[in-house]
């Protein structure tokens, strides 16, 4: 899971370690679970020392942690660069929530293990980076909720919407739908996943 962020040179060669790191993590706990993947597998499959895993994160569980936030931290990068891009381009409310749209499909297209992941930990409740799952989501469906709030200023948008139910609901329909692209109907090409997504939010699904 690569970031597009320019890095400081000095920190080039541990932020490649921790890349390995994050690949590695993230296939083996989407293939056999978080419990039954060991600090060794993943060091192996990353091709790096043990140690070197504790060096850049002090347990297994603070190295998942990390990679929560910093997938989430990716998607909401994704997002809010399709919003800004849209109102340069002139775009209007619900053309950047369909270019977010769009490109919450393309980053699950790219992650879908992380995807996979992240959304099978939304339902759990137990895990000790719980809290930090809540605040790494919110910092995503902030994104939405921000052009929701200019759009409604802008009369755009209804100003009975509920904009936090509003927003999350968004987010939500693009996850699911992507999984059950990636799981059910992966014949399917982004585009015409994001044409069917389209329709649900711009309200032509009626046929009117």
């Amino acid at each position: 899971m690569e970031s597009t962020s320019a890095r400081p040179a000095g920190s080039t060669r541990r932020e490649a370690t921790r890349q390995k790191l994050y690949e590695a993590a993230v296939t083996l706990i989407a293939e056999q679970g978080f419990s039954a993947t060991t600090v060794d597998e993943i060091a192996e499959r990353a091709g790096v020392a043990k140690g070197t895993v504790y060096y850049n994160f002090a347990s297994k569980s603070v190295l998942f942690e990390e990679l929560l936030r910093h997938g989430v931290g990716l998607l909401t990068a994704s997002l809010r660069e399709a919003a800004e891009r849209t109102a340069r381009e002139g775009g209007n409310g619900v053309d950047a929530l369909d270019a977010m749209v769009r490109a919450g499909l393309v980053f699950i297209d790219r992650y879908p293990a992380f995807t996979q992941l992240y959304v099978a930990e939304l339902w759990r409740t137990n895990r000790a980076w719980q809290s930090t799952l809540m605040v790494v989501r919110q910092q995503a469906v902030a994104v939405v909720e921000e052009v929701l709030r200019e759009g409604v200023a802008a009369g755009e948008f209804s100003d009975e919407i509920d904009v936090p139910l509003t927003a999350a609901a968004l987010v939500g329909m693009v996850l699911v739908a992507a999984l059950d692209w990636k799981a059910f109907q992966p014949e399917r090409s982004l585009d015409d996943v994001h044409s069917a997504l389209s329709r649900l939010l711009q309200g032509r699904v009626s046929g009117g």
